[in-house]
């Protein structure tokens, strides 16, 4: 911390200690996001039975898809925030974010609308059991309408996390669940308002962390040290519009390849009935458990690289990556052994229906494999994310998200005839492809170099 008392500085200090006290809060964000994911699916599942399950699960798969720009051009805000920062360029700042943020805003509108349009399309696309169809509409629609709030979210969440700051985002994030919960009881427990009460839970939680934390940083923008004018967000700065653009775009298509991959994998997943479909997306959510602190570092890890490199500090960036690496797999090992032990148990949680839980034991190594991806890939990401290296992060995108989890899951799925568990092993096993070209990456030295 800084004479701007909000601003951490990583170019210095004890790495372990700032790294987990960076992550720690991040980790308990996701952590919050995931648990009001799962309300959705749980209380959804119990209420209206494995149609209902595998109806949020699809709503949720549509409404993810059309966050690809944001997760993409909020993960290089972030970079490049973090970048300004260890480059001591802080007056860029303001007039930074002022452009990142109309820039996006006017991206959640635009995609918003295309959404809706092409809704019924996407839905059919992705095989929706006829049984489920009423409830992922519901689910879907909902959520793009309230696609605004999700992107301002990660805007202005990235900027808190590019200045060290990942407390105040988890108070935010925490507030959300428990909305989001209490509004899921409301809506579809007692209202019966079916997947679309579930959705608008999800929408009105959104909303309100959106408008706190935003709210939170214009009240406290003397300690950020910004004075971001409102003709900013409306005219945009073309260099810094440019810079995030070369960095984001890549950063976005690697989200939105994944992204679609994901759909298309799935798409096959749910040609195989209802109970493949809610299983599914009961198996996502336990996935998202694994990606909890592996996400968190992250993020932690590329703003910590992102500031090093900039300051020259290549030594330290070692360091961050050694430690990233040694969390990550201690963690995933221990989830491993969690999920071996009690499958029936963790996957119990979300339905009682045994036609849903008799796919659990074939898929705990599946399971297992997605945990392992999920670590080795997150120190790698931390190095190109924060290196700003944008053609690497593009590379990535089209071997991970195309290449690789389509061929994967089409050769084990289709190929080799192993059925549903054949896309959901490719689709594992295509994880690991970021931290083999992130490997190649750092033996290459091209990290040290000046960002693109």
């Amino acid at each position: 911390m800084d004479q701007n008392s909000n601003i951490r500085d990583f170019t210095g200090g004890n790495i372990t200690r700032q790294l987990v006290s960076f992550a720690w809060p991040l980790f308990l964000s996701n952590l919050l996001q995931v648990v009001y994911n799962m309300a959705d699916m749980i209380i959804v599942g119990r209420v209206l039975g494995k149609a209902g399950t595998s109806a949020v699960a699809i709503g949720g798969d549509v409404s993810m898809l059309l966050t690809f720009i944001a997760m993409g051009f909020s993960g290089a805000g972030q970079v490049l925030v973090a970048r300004y920062i260890g480059g001591g360029r802080r007056d860029k700042l303001s007039r930074f974010i002022g452009t990142m943020f109309g820039f996006l805003m006017s991206c959640a509108l635009a995609i918003s609308a295309l959404g809706l349009v092409f809704q019924s399309s996407i839905l059919r696309l992705m095989n929706t059991p006829e049984a489920s169809y009423a409830g992922a509409e519901s689910y879907s629609r909902i959520c793009m309408i309230g696609l605004v709030f999700i992107y301002g979210y990660n805007i202005v969440s990235a900027i808190l996390r590019g200045m060290g700051d990942s407390k105040h985002p988890f108070i935010f994030i925490g507030i959300a669940a428990v909305i989001n919960i209490c509004l899921d009881l409301l809506f579809v427990a007692f209202l019966g308002f079916g997947a679309g009460g579930a959705a608008l839970a999800t929408v009105i939680s959104q909303g309100v962390s959106f408008v706190a934390c935003a709210l939170f940083l214009t009240r406290n923008k003397e300690s950020f040290g910004l004075d971001v004018k409102h003709e900013w967000f409306l005219r945009w700065d073309g260099e810094m519009l440019s810079s995030l653009l070369k960095l984001g775009t890549p950063m976005a298509i690697k989200s939105a390849s994944v992204m679609f991959s994901k759909l298309f994998v799935n798409s096959w997943i749910n040609s195989y009935g209802v109970e493949v479909s809610a299983f599914a997306g009961i198996a996502n959510k336990v996935n998202n458990i694994s990606n909890l602190i592996s996400n968190a570092m992250n993020t932690a890890g590329s703003t910590m690289v992102g500031q090093n490199i900039a300051a020259g500090e290549y030594g330290r960036v070692n360091r961050i990556l050694a430690r990233l690496m040694a969390i990550t797999l201690s963690i995933a090992a221990l989830i491993s052994v969690l999920i071996a032990a009690f499958p029936m148990q963790i996957f119990g949680i979300f339905t009682e229906d045994p036609s849903v839980l008799a796919i659990a034991p074939r898929y705990v190594p599946i399971a297992i494999t997605v945990f392992f991806a999920s670590a080795l890939r997150s120190a790698m990401n931390a190095l190109i994310n924060g290196s700003g290296r944008y053609t690497v992060n593009f590379a990535t995108a089209i071997l991970d998200g195309i290449v690789m989890r389509i061929g994967l899951a089409l050769l084990f799925g289709v190929a080799l005839d192993m059925k549903h568990y054949g896309f959901w092993l490719g689709d594992a096993l295509a994880g690991f492809t970021p931290f083999l070209i992130g490997t190649v990456f750092y033996f290459t030295g091209l990290w040290k170099n000046k960002m693109e």
